[in-house]
């Protein structure tokens, strides 16, 4: 089979590289699944520049690829949900990522089945943006009727974000391009900030929840936001010593994060807030449930560009430099 691999990190270059590997075999709990399209993301390009090794530090070479949408070709002798000819999809373990490639063997506890209406290319953008929104609504403990603030709502993130924070009941408030505004009430937003005409900061006060997309200064302005004892989630922010511990990481690395989030954790605590960080991880269980959220209300993730397996790393590439309305996807098999 053809695999795409991180050879070695590299700062300045992004790139993979196209292999021929063997077709995985599978352990009594793993499903093989033949790979028909794989979501890609700005973590995909992180991993290949090394700047998440301190968090999962991947034996190289290691295929990339964090999402996926697949066809179940064979079934290990634990499996109990999953049967051949199941349509899948994934976010994939941590330590076991490779989604670039024409199969793949993944234990069935990551595992979800897809809803019928969505096409495979719909399908793949699903897992890792989904499962983060899951996860940082947990670690938020929302409660319906509050609100949340989904800074830069317009991207991909934003287009799972939004219909999942509404229907877990949240007032859902964004931000972004005019442009982009009609796309995203139509996703359930409540109140749209025009990033251009105003500033959110003079806008909004209160909130009881914010989903940070955007880190660097902006992180400290959405803190500024909240009421007191409201909760930030950041997937750009800096890891820190809660974050740390929550992922079970050695006590060494648990000083170090400690030492790097506490900038974050000082500013929350000047504001009254909570600071989590968040770097998401494979739930086949939170994945269905978006799957039957999704099945209900026949939302539609926005697709920016679509990229044969070949042009992986052009895909890659558009990722880290293009201004993009909605996931980039490549298709790598056929039904």
């Amino acid at each position: 089979m053809i695999a795409a691999q991180v050879k070695e990190y590299n700062k300045k270059s992004i790139a993979v590289q196209l292999v021929e590997m063997e077709k995985p075999s599978i352990g009594n709990t793993e499903v093989l699944i033949k790979v028909l399209a794989a979501g890609v993301n700005p973590l995909d390009n992180m991993i290949s520049r090394g700047e998440v090794k301190m968090i999962v530090p991947y034996k190289l070479p290691v295929t990339a690829g964090n999402e996926f949408v697949g066809l179940v070709e064979e079934v290990g002798s634990e499996v109990s949900n999953f049967k051949v000819n199941d349509r899948v999809f994934a976010r994939l373990p941590l330590n076991k990522i490779g989604a670039f490639a024409e199969y793949i063997s993944v234990v069935e506890a990551a595992l979800a089945k897809v809803p019928d209406y969505l096409s495979d290319i719909e399908a793949a953008a699903v897992p890792l943006t989904a499962l983060t929104t899951m996860q940082a609504l947990d670690l938020m403990k929302v409660k319906t009727g509050k609100s949340i603030f989904i800074s830069g709502g317009t991207g991909s993130v934003g287009a799972m974000a939004i219909p999942i924070a509404k229907a877990k009941g949240l007032r859902v408030i964004t931000n972004g391009s005019a442009e982009n505004e009609k796309r995203v009430l139509e996703l359930g937003v409540n109140q749209f900030i025009d990033y251009k005409k105003e500033d959110y900061t003079k806008v909004l006060t209160e909130v009881d929840y914010v989903l940070d997309t955007l880190g660097g200064n902006e992180t400290e302005k959405q803190m500024s936001i909240l009421k007191k004892g409201g909760t930030l989630v950041s997937l750009k922010g800096m890891p820190n010593g809660a974050f740390a511990k929550r992922m079970n990481l050695p006590k060494w690395k648990r000083v170090l994060f400690g030492i790097a989030g506490r900038k974050f954790d000082k500013l929350a605590e000047k504001h009254g807030v909570f600071y989590e960080f968040i770097f998401v991880e494979s739930n086949g269980s939170q994945l269905q449930e978006v799957a039957d959220i999704f099945e209900e209300l026949k939302i539609k993730p926005s697709i920016d560009t679509v990229y044969p397996f070949h042009e992986v790393n052009a895909a890659l590439d558009k990722v880290a430099n293009g201004r993009s309305k909605g996931k980039t996807i490549i298709t790598i098999g056929e039904k």
